[in-house]
């Protein structure tokens, strides 16, 4: 499985204006309170050289991996099949079909950007929240237009994939998760949503009008999850964007058996998502929160994980730093401002980003 929001004149520019371009509001959303940049600069990240964190980076992964259930299909065949196609406005939408792992397959919407046939294009995974009208809400199937974040990316020249998370695939989540789990005993429910987020990676590699070099991830709630263990367990990812998912432990529902269990609140576990953003570091990765409301995930209080992240580019990737924190404080939402934050943000640093 481990394998290796300023307005909407910026989202109408075309890809190339952007190329290579940082978004005009990094120091905006990297610069943490002064309180606790204070504390960060006390705390700093000891430089032993690349190499020794490359060594540690690695050792850091393996205990993720030791820990989530680890489990791979490398060889496995696509099996890749056309359920439904429409033709839009600005993109082609495609419900496909595709093997997972033996014995069981995932659905996902893929889009198509117009007019660009013979170009090798950017391309997004893009995942949907615990809602099950949010897998085609995604495509701009359902209403919440501020909600169709696969669709808006597709007319800024994205290929998108949205994949439909497993929880929906019995009765209950609970039902689905023991399920999912059968084949892979001890493994995590994190464990099959990050193995789907790889797997949709190869599927869009299998396309030939994909830039390899050129992937992000983005999610909302469940999906932001999803988008925040994709990044820092595939670094095929180049960029990503994780909105309201609860960027540490404690400030979500971690804990429920499709995500990492009860293990997480047993005397001991020493294990923190700042150690996935150490992991993504190097990486643009943004986080959005709403920071009031209930069931508010991220907000303020999510800035001392990225702030640990922001130690280990300061330390070992060139400057500027790009992982940071956009409030927009409305709460467990996406409103369409912010959404027009996240599509400059991976239009910057995924289509924007040098070719290799």
């Amino acid at each position: 499985m481990i394998r290796c929001f300023v307005s909407l004149f910026l989202c109408a520019l075309s890809l190339s204006t952007l190329a290579a371009q940082d978004v005009p509001w990094l120091a905006e959303v990297t610069t943490p309170p002064e309180d606790i940049a204070t504390k960060d600069q006390a705390e700093q990240t000891p430089n032993n050289g690349s190499q020794a964190w490359e060594s540690q980076r690695n050792k850091l992964r393996d205990q993720w991996k030791t820990f989530l259930g680890a489990y791979s299909f490398p060889e496995l065949p696509l099996k890749l099949e056309t359920l439904e196609e429409e033709r839009l406005e600005h993109c082609t939408r495609r419900l496909v079909r595709y093997q997972a792992e033996p014995g069981r397959t995932v659905r996902a919407y893929l889009l198509f950007p117009h007019d660009h046939a013979d170009a090798k294009l950017p391309a997004v995974v893009a995942f949907h929240g615990t809602n099950p009208r949010t897998f085609d809400k995604l495509v701009g199937l359902d209403a919440e237009p501020e909600r169709h974040m696969g669709l808006r990316l597709a007319k800024q020249g994205f290929v998108v994939i949205c994949p439909e998370n497993f929880l929906w695939e019995q009765d209950s989540y609970k039902a689905s998760t023991a399920a999912a789990l059968k084949p892979h005993p001890g493994s995590k429910g994190m464990a099959v949503m990050l193995a789907d987020g790889m797997r949709a990676v190869d599927v869009l590699l299998s396309l030939d009008n994909v830039d390899p070099k050129k992937i992000g991830a983005y999610g909302h709630s469940l999906g932001a999850k999803e988008a925040l263990y994709l990044a820092a367990m595939d670094d095929r990812i180049c960029a990503a964007v994780a909105s309201e998912g609860g960027i540490e432990i404690g400030f979500s529902n971690w804990d429920a058996v499709w995500y990492l269990g009860s293990d997480v609140n047993k005397e001991g576990f020493t294990r923190k998502h700042e150690e996935l953003v150490s992991l993504i570091a190097g990486r643009p990765f943004l986080v959005l929160g709403g920071e009031t409301g209930r069931g508010c995930a991220d907000g303020e209080r999510s800035w001392p994980a990225l702030c640990a992240g922001q130690k280990v580019w300061q330390a070992f990737y060139p400057e500027p730093v790009r992982i940071g924190l956009l409030n927009h404080g409305q709460g467990h939402a996406l409103p369409w401002d912010a959404g027009e934050k996240v599509i400059q943000w991976l239009v910057a640093y995924v289509a924007g980003r040098p070719g290799e």
